[in-house]
């Protein structure tokens, strides 16, 4: 039974990035470096999966194809000189809803500030789990708050056969480019990730997601978890964090409406525990729901851990009193 109390230390908030942290997608920048029509571009990567399938292509993977065609602008010539470099520069000029990236500083600075959470060593932690560019991720003004930024990657080269024995031959720096996608995040995969960071395989090298660990041993439980993000895309990750007691969060833009009634949607499937807008100032709903959210993970590991703690040393030793030596 005291197994099952979860006396894990860490708290997880888990955010996806495009519309939760972010208004709009994060290959703005890139479509306004190489002066592309963003709409044209998307209109091409939700045309693909019908077009491939009439080519005979059965299977397409719909959430990532768009990075297939972004190494399509590249052989092109239309995003000529994309590297990663150049991807993470064009990070910086992403640009974050009210109250970011300060936010996330406030989190951690709440939890570390608290007598009764730092006498048991509670700590937040921040990961971004996203389908859109790791690269871009990383070069946001965002990126020294988080603690693992699971995304997409590009690499810049293809090694040929044979390269063990022969080598790889040098290019000069000019001429490096992203090739090939190094690794995908989707809807689905998502999921993975959230796994990794229960497990802890982000912080601890000897283990990988298929590592068996008992629940109870685990670097992050799921109900030491809170995930944010905008829409039905997250529904996987939603659904794996409340069947296992962690909390949920939709948040959608200033004014749209459409999003409102999305978010509103999916509290009334049971999908998410509560929505608000996304503006993390101090006192929003939003700020304060996650806040509160972290006080209520928080407090349940204070009081799991020291009933663990009495549960292992019992009661103190007492004298008995003269009744009781009489009797």
């Amino acid at each position: 039974m005291v197994a099952e109390l979860f006396t894990k230390t860490h708290i997880a908030v888990i955010w996806d990035f495009d519309k939760t942290l972010i208004p709009g997608y994060m290959q703005e920048p890139l479509f306004r470096h190489y002066k592309v029509d963003s709409r044209k571009f998307w209109r091409e990567v939700n045309s693909l999966p019908a077009y491939l399938r009439r080519e005979g292509n059965e299977m397409v993977a719909e959430d990532s194809i768009y990075l297939n065609h972004i190494l399509s602008y590249v052989r092109a010539g239309v995003f000529r000189g994309l590297n990663n470099k150049l991807l993470r520069k064009l990070g910086s000029e992403l640009e974050f809803y009210p109250g970011l990236p300060q936010f996330f500083l406030e989190v951690k600075e709440h939890v570390t500030n608290h007598p009764v959470y730092r006498k048991h060593d509670i700590k937040v932690e921040h990961y971004i789990v996203s389908t859109g560019l790791r690269q871009m991720i990383l070069g946001s003004k965002i990126a020294e708050y988080v603690d693992g930024v699971w995304a997409c990657e590009f690499v810049e080269m293809r090694l040929p056969p044979g390269y063990l024995q022969n080598g790889v031959p040098e290019r000069p720096e000019e001429e490096i480019t992203i090739e090939d996608i190094g690794f995908i995040i989707d809807n689905t995969t998502k999921t993975r990730a959230i796994f990794e960071i229960n497990k802890g395989v982000n912080k601890l090298e000897a283990i990988d997601v298929n590592t068996f660990i008992p629940r109870s041993e685990r670097r992050i439980p799921f109900q030491n978890m809170i995930y944010i993000a905008d829409g039905p895309s997250d529904v996987p990750v939603f659904s794996l964090i409340n069947q296992n007691g962690g909390r949920t969060f939709g948040v959608y833009a200033k004014g749209a409406r459409e999003e409102f009634a999305q978010v509103n949607k999916l509290q009334k499937q049971g999908r998410i525990h509560s929505f608000g807008e996304a503006n993390y100032e101090p006192n929003t709903q939003t700020y304060m729901w996650i806040m509160n959210a972290v006080d209520e993970i928080a407090e349940t590991i204070v009081r799991n851990t020291e009933f663990v703690l009495s549960s292992r040393t019992g009661e103190s030793p007492r004298h008995l009193d003269g009744q009781e030596e009489l009797e």
